[in-house]
C-alpha cells in the first residue's frame, strides 16, 4: 500500500513538474518573439545605429530583462500626445488661427534671411517683433519679480513647472497663488509627475481647496498601454500672467534654485521676462498641454496684445509628439548658419553624432565654438557620459571651458552678434528627442 501511494505521488509530481517545464516553454517562447518583434523595432526606429545595435543585441540575447527595459525606455514617440493633439485639433487650430490673424501686424518681415524662415517653420509659430525682454539672473531675483507679478495678477494666472517642492520658495508661490485664487482669479496649474515625485498631497490639496486648478502631468494618462510610459518628461517652465507678461527659463520651484541645498551649493542660472505679442504664442504653448492633461480648454484671454518693445522673438516648443525632433533641429540650424561664434551654457552634454559633427563644422569654417559646463555636474551618470563627448569635442576644436563659481543650471546659446535661444531645454538627447522644452 505505501508502495503504491509512493508511486502516485511520485506520478503527481512528475505531471506538476512537467505540466511547470510546459508552462515555462511556452512563456520563453513569447518572450523571445517578442523580444525579437523589439529587435526589428528597435533597428526601425532608433535615433543611432549605436542604439539600435545595443537594443537589438539586449533583446535577442537577454530577452527576460531587456523586454520590460525597452517596454518603458524604448519608445521614440510619445503617441498618447499625440492622439490627444489629433482630437483636439480642431478645437485649439481654431484658437491657434485666430491668435496668428492678431499677431500678423507683429510678424517679421516674411522677406527675412533664410534661417528665419526655417525656424518659423520648425516653430510652426511666426517670429513676432514688438516684444520687450528683462534678463533675470539667479533664484532670488527670478522669484522675486515672479511673485510679485502674481501678486498683481487681475484675471488669469498659468503657471507650469517641472519640478515643484514643497519648501519655503514652494511655500511663497503657493501662497501667492492661493491669495489671488480666492480673489477670483483663475489659476492653472501644472506640474510634471516624475520631476516633482517628492510633491506632498498636502500641497496639492491645499491649493485645491482655495480655489487653484492643479494638475500633473503625466506620460500614463489614459489607455493601459501607456500606464508604463515614464521615459518622457514635460521639463517646460512656464509663468504667464493675465496673458501680458510671460517667464521662461532654467528654474523650477525649490530652494535649490537660490543655492541653499548644501549638496549642491550656490546655484546659477538664467531666466526671461517677456512682455508683447510672444506671451500669446507662449500661452499657445500651455494650452496645448492642458488640453492633453483634462481634455479641456480654459478661457485664456486672447485679446490684441500691445508692442512695448523692439525685440523680435520666436516661440519654439518642442517635444516627443513632434513630426519631426524640432528641439534638435533648433540648434543644428543655428550652427549650421552661424558665421561668428557659437556660444553653448548647458548643465548637461550628452549629444547625437549629428551635433558633434555640426558643430565640428562650424569650427572647420572658422566659427568660434565654445562650450561652458559646470566643474560638477549634479549626477555622477551624466558627468561620466558626458566626458566622452567632452573628449571628441577637445580633438576637433571644440573649446570646452568649466564654471566653477556654483553649479551652472542655465540653458543659454549665443549667435554670432544678433541671434541667443534661452529656454528649457538642455544640450542633451532627453531635451533633443523624450522631453517637452519650450525655447525662446
Amino acid at each position: 500500500m505505501n508502495l503504491i501511494n509512493h508511486q502516485l505521488i511520485h506520478s503527481i509530481y512528475f505531471g506538476i513538474d512537467h505540466y511547470i517545464l510546459q508552462i515555462f516553454g511556452i512563456f520563453y517562447l513569447i518572450i523571445q518573439l517578442v523580444g525579437f518583434y523589439f529587435a526589428v523595432k528597435a533597428i526601425m526606429i532608433s535615433r543611432t545605429p549605436q542604439g539600435s545595435i545595443a537594443w537589438a543585441i539586449s533583446l535577442v540575447a537577454f530577452p527576460f530583462v531587456s523586454v520590460p527595459i525597452y517596454f518603458i525606455f524604448g519608445a521614440r514617440k510619445f503617441y498618447g500626445y499625440i492622439e490627444a493633439r489629433r482630437e483636439g485639433t480642431h478645437a485649439i487650430a481654431r484658437i491657434g488661427e485666430g491668435v496668428r490673424g492678431l499677431l500678423k501686424k507683429h510678424q517679421v518681415d516674411q522677406n527675412g534671411p533664410d534661417i528665419l524662415t526655417e525656424l518659423k517653420n520648425l516653430a510652426m509659430l511666426p517670429a513676432l517683433t514688438g516684444n520687450k525682454i528683462k534678463l533675470l539672473k539667479d533664484g532670488r531675483t527670478t522669484f522675486n519679480v515672479i511673485i510679485d507679478k502674481i501678486d498683481k495678477a487681475k484675471s488669469v494666472i498659468l503657471i507650469q513647472f517641472y519640478i515643484v517642492r514643497d519648501d519655503d520658495v514652494g511655500n511663497e508661490i503657493k501662497q501667492s497663488l492661493i491669495a489671488k485664487a480666492k480673489q477670483g482669479v483663475d489659476v492653472y496649474f501644472l506640474y510634471d509627475k516624475i520631476g516633482s515625485y517628492s510633491l506632498g498631497q498636502s500641497y496639492i490639496d491645499e491649493l485645491k481647496n482655495s480655489g487653484v486648478q492643479i494638475l500633473p502631468f503625466s506620460t500614463t494618462l489614459g489607455s493601459k498601454a501607456r500606464r508604463f510610459q515614464i521615459n518622457f518628461r514635460n521639463h517646460r517652465k512656464i509663468v504667464i500672467v493675465d496673458g501680458e507678461v510671460a517667464f521662461v527659463g532654467g528654474h523650477n520651484i525649490g530652494d535649490e534654485y537660490l543655492g541653499r541645498n548644501p549638496l549642491r551649493g550656490a546655484w546659477r542660472d538664467t531666466h526671461l521676462q517677456l512682455e508683447g505679442p510672444i506671451v500669446k504664442a507662449i500661452q499657445l504653448s500651455f494650452l496645448e498641454d492642458w488640453h492633453w492633461v483634462c481634455d479641456k480648454i480654459p478661457n485664456l484671454p486672447w485679446e490684441e496684445i500691445s508692442s512695448p518693445g523692439g525685440v523680435q522673438c520666436l516661440c519654439v516648443p518642442s517635444g516627443p509628439s513632434d513630426l519631426v525632433e524640432t528641439c534638435e533641429l533648433l540648434f543644428i540650424s543655428l550652427i549650421n548658419n552661424a558665421k561668428k561664434r557659437i556660444w553653448i551654457t548647458s548643465p548637461y552634454f550628452v549629444l547625437d553624432k549629428s551635433i558633434v559633427s555640426a558643430l565640428t563644422l562650424a569650427v572647420l569654417r572658422g566659427v568660434d565654438v565654445r562650450v561652458l559646463l559646470p566643474e560638477k555636474f549634479d549626477s555622477q551618470l551624466i558627468q561620466f557620459a558626458s566626458e566622452s563627448y567632452i573628449e571628441e569635442c577637445l580633438k576637433y576644436g571644440i573649446k570646452i571651458y568649466r564654471y566653477t563659481p556654483a553649479f551652472m543650471h542655465q540653458k543659454v546659446v549665443l549667435v554670432d552678434e544678433d541671434k541667443t535661444v534661452i529656454g528649457t531645454a538642455n544640450f542633451d538627447n532627453r531635451s533633443f528627442h523624450l522631453n517637452f522644452e519650450i525655447s525662446i
